[in-house]
């Protein structure tokens, strides 16, 4: 807190974590975040931007998900499954002082990797040609766009996984009787 404005604020914007104001951080630092990472947390830099008033960092949050993390992963008891998110952090100075901080990652990819996302999804939708679930016994389901580790994979390094896989996802049909 030494380091921050007389009211600053951070947000972890897909989790709306953080706080406005020195108590409300002071709170959530105490209470929520430095002591509830996990024992192995660890960040691994990919990319710093130096402004006039802003810091923007790429980089990589591991750990194992021993514990629940509730400024991560609101109410998600431990897993024990390793994790690696890539993250952006915008960080606003004024003078010498951090004014406010904004903390993105794709909480998808946190859910892929924990297991809690599954491949596919029921499509509620017609499709185009006027075929719908529930009709004729026919489910159809999308895949879910989204993937796990690999999304850190491509940020440290782009030949890690190829591009454009998902391109080739398309709607699927399954026996709605099993």
């Amino acid at each position: 807190m030494a380091t921050m404005v007389g009211e600053p604020y951070v947000n972890h914007v897909p989790t709306l974590t953080g706080g406005v104001g020195r108590a409300a951080l002071t709170g959530f630092y105490g209470g929520h975040f430095i002591h509830s990472n996990p024992g192995d947390a660890g960040l691994e830099l990919v990319s710093r931007t130096v402004g006039v008033d802003r810091v923007v960092d790429e980089f990589v949050f591991g750990c194992t998900h021993d514990r629940e993390v509730d400024w991560l992963i609101p109410g998600i008891p431990p897993t024990g499954r390793a994790l690696r998110i890539p993250f952006t952090s915008v960080v606003n100075i004024r003078g010498d002082r951090l004014y406010h901080e904004h903390i993105s990652w794709d909480q998808g990819t946190v859910l892929r990797q924990l297991g809690l996302l599954p491949e596919y999804l029921p499509f509620p939708y017609p499709l185009p040609d006027g075929r719908q679930s529930g009709k004729d016994g026919k489910q159809f389901e999308y895949r879910v766009p989204v993937v796990g580790v690999e999304t850190a994979q491509k940020l440290v390094d782009e030949n890690a996984v190829p591009s454009n896989e998902m391109l080739e996802h398309t709607i699927r049909e399954v026996d709605a009787s099993k």
